[in-house]
């Protein structure tokens, strides 16, 4: 009774340090993500070089990269006899998070510039003829795609939640340090604990989705702010 009892507590407290940690994952990688994303799409919006149609189709193909491949490349980039070995972030959150941001930043930077190139020029144009300046014209194309830009960060943040691949490779799956929900319902799976894999993929489900509603409440308040 005693042993069922202390198995099933330390039980809740691992399924409650996973949720930890992809909440702390998966807040970070998709504000780095955001920033680094939402950036380099203006960048390349506004450049023009001789290579700029091989970095979009790269930027493209990197949005449809497979997962394992990044998180391979963050292993032996972020292992102890890898370029950024020094960093120490082999099986750590900051690596996990390290691998989300290379899969997720090129999906936001991919939407956000296909939104770019259909609306920037004409809101380009119509800030020139009000006398706006550069800096007033990059304020007011963000304003006109940020119902856009929203929903790229919400499909990065959708992207980076669901993962397996990359952080299972560069975090280990080390119980109460670097397991995610999704690594532990695979851990689970391959136990033949199907029940308790379910609950947590609930779990996970209602996390995704009371972050989807807490976002669209903080953007309807904004825009209506706006409006009035």
């Amino acid at each position: 009774m005693n042993n069922g009892f202390f198995s099933e507590f330390f039980g809740t407290i691992g399924m409650l340090d996973s949720i930890r940690v992809t909440l702390i994952m998966s807040f970070f990688s998709t504000l780095i993500a955001s920033i680094l994303g939402v950036s380099l799409a203006i960048l390349l919006e506004r450049s023009q070089f001789p290579l700029k149609k091989l970095v979009i189709r790269i930027n493209r193909t990197l949005m449809g990269a497979p997962p394992v491949v990044i998180g391979l490349l963050s292993y032996m980039l972020l292992r102890k006899r890898g370029p950024l070995g020094f960093l120490g972030w082999v099986f750590t959150i900051q690596g996990m998070v390290f691998a989300q941001v290379l899969i997720i930043t090129p999906i936001i930077c991919g939407m956000v510039y296909t939104y770019l190139v259909r609306q920037a020029p004409k809101i380009r144009a119509f800030a020139h003829t009000m006398g706006a300046n550069p800096w007033q014209t990059n304020l007011l194309i963000l304003q006109e795609i940020k119902n856009e830009i929203y929903f790229s960060i919400v499909s990065g943040y959708g992207r980076s939640i669901s993962e397996v691949g990359a952080v299972f490779l560069v975090g280990g799956n080390i119980k109460n340090s670097t397991r995610t929900m999704t690594t532990a319902i695979s851990t689970l799976k391959g136990a033949g604990d199907y029940y308790e894999g379910v609950f947590l993929g609930i779990i996970l489900m209602l996390m995704a989705f009371v972050v989807q509603t807490v976002a669209d409440t903080l953007r309807k308040e904004v825009t209506e702010d706006e409006n009035y």
